[in-house]
């Protein structure tokens, strides 16, 4: 019976667990992006920018994307991100469990979009579990803030600087706080 890869399973939501036959390939992976990440970070002209992120992310990344470097990402592969998206200096995307970013979307300095978590059981601790993030359109996720696997950001919704958000965001409201809650509505 053949395994199925274990990119592919992390993908599907599947555990892994640090004795995996496959688990060497996340690092090996990590250590290939942080290759690029050093070129990207390096420079300071946006096309080169777009074309090493492009290469991260083995998926084109429009021109209407502006990133300021400093990224930090530790696979990319798990990371789409679509038009007109802005990402603020020194953002960090876990995104071995995915990583969607609709159009519209800002990212203002030091956001985490973390999709991957560990067991409670100290036994089980070293064990990998990842959840994706989504981001729909027209979002704004303020100043360090950290977005925790498995959640939806709804559109329009602005999420408020140094929030945690562990649960689902609904369209149209601003939420803050830690943990995040609803703060109002944004009338469209």
């Amino acid at each position: 019976m053949e395994t199925q890869d274990i990119f592919e399973r992390l993908r599907n939501g599947e555990t892994i667990i640090p004795d995996d036959a496959q688990a060497y390939k996340m690092r090996e992976a990590s250590f290939a992006t942080k290759a690029l990440l050093l070129k990207m970070n390096n420079t300071a002209n946006p096309s080169e920018i777009r074309a090493l992120l492009s290469e991260i992310t083995s998926s084109e990344i429009h021109e209407s994307v502006t990133v300021f470097t400093p990224l930090h990402i530790n696979y990319g592969k798990h990371t789409k991100i679509g038009k007109n998206v802005f990402i603020n200096f020194d953002c960090v995307f876990l995104d071995l469990g995915g990583i969607i970013i609709e159009d519209n979307v800002l990212l203002a300095p030091k956001v985490s979009l973390l999709t991957e978590s560990h067991p409670l059981n100290p036994k089980e601790r070293q064990s990998l579990i990842p959840k994706p993030i989504h981001i729909k359109k027209n979002v704004w996720i303020g100043a360090n803030a950290t977005i925790l696997q498995g959640v939806t950001i709804g559109e329009n919704a602005v999420v408020a600087a140094g929030s945690v958000v562990f649960k689902d965001v609904p369209d149209n409201v601003v939420v803050g706080g830690i943990p995040a809650k609803i703060i109002k509505e944004i009338k469209i």
